[in-house]
């Protein structure tokens, strides 16, 4: 059996969306023990399905490290001493993703021999079923070479045993393809996996980042935020526009009556709710930080990652890649 420990209460929609998210899971998870941490009040629809732990305290969105390591009656310290307690092997929590970060890299673990966690996160490409794993995505705003070319191998393994692809191609996040190009940490890190890292292809810009070439693409948590950031900023104003342009008038609204059905699958393939959030990568324990407006739908694919890393066993798939893989560092 796969024990799955969940914070219920971080969410911006609250414990219900949660619950809703929990019951859509067990439905086509059988092997699974869930332990849900929150207001034993607001969990009864999960009595008799999961272990339910209460807790009073819920972190703000604004609540960084110091904080979450002294709110030791929140439902994220309590759901991680859970996680300690019956040695499980996954968390999701949709709470503050500062604190999530820190607590769990302070309380669960690096694993042995990782420099520095990863959080990760699938994408969307123009290949429809087709994702990009791209990572780190804000775990840290400064990367040397050596642990980006240990991101390399975490988010290599990530791709063959989660999303199943067997021999993953692996870019460098840089301003332009030739191997000179790129921040100075970068640069030597291209070194590093050029001929001597299976899979590695050299560089790839942001704006090539999504079309399908690469499986995996590296940065530094910084760059990656931004990157981030920028392509939901994108996604969100291209909505609009395509929005407004249907709205102009009647003919438009034909025309979008035509063409709906292109226009739904476009949408199923760029929501967020349909990616689970993100990973962090490097820890002792599978742990999974879902969006922080995180719906019944969103949680659930949440729970859905955290049951295919855990299942998958990624945390020793890591630890074992990285002691092959030492010299490359």
């Amino acid at each position: 059996m796969i024990k799955i420990v969940i914070d219920m209460m971080g969410g911006d929609l609250g414990s219900a969306a949660a619950v809703e998210g929990v019951l859509a899971f067990l439905k086509d998870h059988r092997d699974v023990e869930v332990t849900a941490v929150g207001k034993i009040e607001e969990l009864t629809l999960l009595q008799g399905k999961a272990t339910l732990v209460d807790a009073r305290e819920v972190l703000p969105m604004e609540a960084g490290v110091m904080d979450a390591i002294r709110a030791k009656g929140a439902s994220m310290a309590i759901a991680i001493d859970q996680v300690l307690a019956q040695n499980a092997d996954a968390l999701v929590s949709s709470g503050s993703t500062g604190a999530y970060l820190g607590s769990t890299s302070i309380r669960l673990k690096k694993l042995p021999g990782v420099l520095r966690p990863a959080l990760i996160s699938p994408f969307p490409t123009k290949n429809l079923g087709q994702q990009v794993v791209i990572l780190d995505i804000g775990a840290s705003n400064e990367n040397s070479a050596s642990e980006l070319v240990q991101f390399a191998l975490m988010g290599k393994l990530y791709a063959q045993a989660v999303l199943e692809v067997k021999e993953p191609r692996v870019y460098l996040l840089s301003n332009g393809s030739e191997p000179e190009k790129g921040s100075p940490e970068s640069k030597d890190a291209y070194q590093l996996l050029a001929g001597s890292f299976p899979g590695f292809m050299g560089n790839i810009e942001a704006r090539d980042a999504l079309n399908g070439t690469a499986d995996v693409v590296v940065t530094d948590g910084f760059t990656g935020n931004v990157f981030l950031k920028s392509c939901e900023g994108v996604a969100k104003m291209m909505s609009g526009f395509i929005k407004g342009a249907f709205m102009r008038n009647i003919f438009s609204k034909i025309g979008y009556l035509l063409s709906k059905k292109g226009f739904k699958r476009m949408s199923e393939a760029m929501n967020y709710k349909n990616y689970g959030g993100a990973m962090f990568l490097g820890l002792s324990k599978v742990a999974v930080k879902a969006h922080g407006s995180s719906d019944g739908l969103a949680f659930m694919h949440a729970l859905r990652v955290a049951y295919r890393l855990a299942q998958a066993n990624v945390p020793a798939l890591i630890e074992k890649g990285i002691k092959e893989n030492a010299p490359l560092s």
